[in-house]
């Protein structure tokens, strides 16, 4: 499974969804940062978007595989695929992450019709809205959006494809924690809490503990959003060839 996470816009959780979403629920997943001035916490191995051609070759030998595309070279690598024409069905699936703020969606939509324009098939493409605020229906705050995919037809959305604005990622921002290492910590830290000799130490302890109960807390919504995804069926679509490992649910 070969993935890029794309966006026109910046601050939209591409390097979050790629690390936190993908990466973790797919066998032996390596992250790819297409870098970028924006990027923020991009792990793994960086690549430049004028070295497309080292990026095809790395892709014909990868098994899986997700490419997280910083904003400022989008445009640069969207225009490289129509020089090496094909190359955009190297990607099985884009994953386009939107935002409620207005600019963020007028910049997903045109990064989905800028895909449609160079050749991605509609059923390569999904929509996953991000940072959506508790009392917020996606109907509602995405309503323009909707209305240009309605249009367009340009990417069939899929309203459960949704992350809740959770600050577990801003907390993990810079460092190489998972958050299932962090669900799954068995420490008994009000324990730890209750032996501290200081202040500070309390502080910490439980400050450690309120971003343990985070990370457990958002998991689910994570596995939740990931099956809408249903990314699976681009395998049964025949898109991907030589038979990859099954992705895990």
């Amino acid at each position: 499974m070969k993935l890029a996470v794309i966006n026109f816009s910046g601050n939209v959780g591409k390097s979050t969804i790629a690390r936190h979403l993908l990466a973790p629920r797919i066998p032996r997943c390596e992250v790819i940062a297409v870098e970028s001035i924006n990027a923020d916490d991009a792990q793994g191995k960086t690549v430049r978007g004028r070295q497309f051609a080292e990026l095809q070759e790395f892709l014909q030998t990868a098994s899986n595989v997700v490419v997280d595309i910083g904003a400022s070279n989008v445009e640069e690598l969207l225009q490289l695929m129509q020089r090496y024409q094909g190359s955009h069905l190297d990607f099985d699936g884009y994953i386009v992450p939107t935002v409620p703020a207005r600019k963020q969606q007028q910049d997903s939509a045109a990064t989905l019709a800028e895909l449609a324009r160079i050749g991605v098939p509609a059923n390569r493409v999904r929509l996953l809205f991000n940072q959506v605020n508790d009392d917020g229906p996606v109907e509602r705050v995405f309503e323009t959006l909707l209305a240009y995919c309605k249009a367009s037809k340009a990417v069939e959305p899929r309203l459960a494809a949704c992350l809740r604005y959770n600050e577990i990622y801003a907390l993990l921002r810079g460092t190489d924690r998972s958050l299932k290492a962090l669900a799954a910590d068995p420490t008994d830290y009000k324990q730890l809490i209750a032996q501290a000799s200081s202040t500070g130490e309390k502080v910490a302890l439980a400050q450690t503990l309120a971003t343990n109960r985070l990370a457990r807390g958002v998991l689910p919504e994570l596995d939740a959003c990931f099956d809408a995804l249903d990314l699976q069926s681009l395998l049964f679509e025949g898109l991907v060839s030589d038979a990859p490992p099954q992705l895990v649910f």
